[in-house]
């Protein structure tokens, strides 16, 4: 059923090495139930992947950290006439619990989200995906690219080989170190005693690059009694759940929870 006029925009934050295109599907699916919505671009990342990976390794994204993309976002949401939803992927959803700890946001949902800082949970491919990410014996001030074989185990893991090959072609650009590193760093705090906008995180059952037990660490992190914060786990899902054949059905189940919390007063972000 269409949303009322009045209901809040959603903004998507796009995650780390890959670009906007990865929302395409999603935004066309919520403006057909009514949702204004909008995909900012982090800095340097607003064109076509392939243009993108051309640049690489001498690409301007290098200059980018984490207080940079949270600017982009933060920014953009102040200028709306309401405090919007937020829907984040993978490093957007560690963004989206900045923007809601900022209170930016109406509502919030992070999917397979990075973690804050100290939010922890052992998982060996965890660790041998994000280690060459951060490469730390190598210059900040170029960028990095995953492979296509990392991107088959680590992020398209599980879909058919053209699936793998069209994912990787269609969205996967190259991507600062800093920002990566910048996940161990105090900007990547989070005060999960303060009262927070209601909140989902969604895990895939199959994400190897920001596991299930991982998300699932960062939800019972949040301890302020009297705010709303859900998680479930989706069976099947890799990294690339966005873009999986499952991604309508997630999409819908978003859509339900949203629908399930109590109108907000709409207000401007201050």
């Amino acid at each position: 059923m269409p949303v009322a006029a009045a209901a809040p925009p959603i903004v998507f934050i796009t995650g780390a090495f890959v670009t906007t295109a990865c929302w395409d599907e999603w935004k066309q699916f919520f403006e057909a139930q009514g949702y204004t919505c909008y995909a900012p671009a982090w800095p340097h990342k607003a064109a076509p992947a392939a243009e993108l990976r051309r640049q690489h390794p001498h690409s301007p994204i290098a200059q980018s950290g984490l207080a940079d993309v949270l600017r982009v976002y933060a920014e953009f949401i102040r200028q709306l006439p309401v405090r919007p939803i937020v829907i984040g992927h993978s490093y957007g959803g560690l963004l989206v619990q900045l923007l809601l700890q900022q209170d930016l946001v109406a509502a919030a949902v992070a999917i397979e989200s990075a973690p804050p800082l100290g939010v922890v949970a052992w998982s060996w491919p965890m660790v041998r995906a994000v280690l060459p990410m951060l490469g730390l014996f190598s210059s900040v001030r170029t960028t990095f690219l995953p492979t296509f074989a990392q991107w088959q185990r680590y992020i398209a893991n599980g879909l058919p080989l053209a699936a793998q090959q069209h994912t990787y072609e269609h969205l996967l650009a190259p991507e600062s170190k800093q920002v990566i590193r910048d996940v161990l760093s105090l900007q990547a705090h989070i005060d999960f005693n303060r009262p927070h906008a209601p909140l989902l995180f969604l895990a895939g059952g199959n994400d190897r690059l920001m596991p299930a037990v991982l998300n699932r660490a960062n939800y019972r992190r949040y301890r302020h009694a009297g705010s709303i914060r859900a998680y479930q786990e989706l069976p099947g899902r890799n990294h690339a759940l966005l873009g999986q054949p499952t991604w309508r059905e997630d999409a819908a189940l978003v859509l339900d929870w949203v629908a399930s919390l109590e109108p907000p007063p709409l207000s401007r972000c201050v």
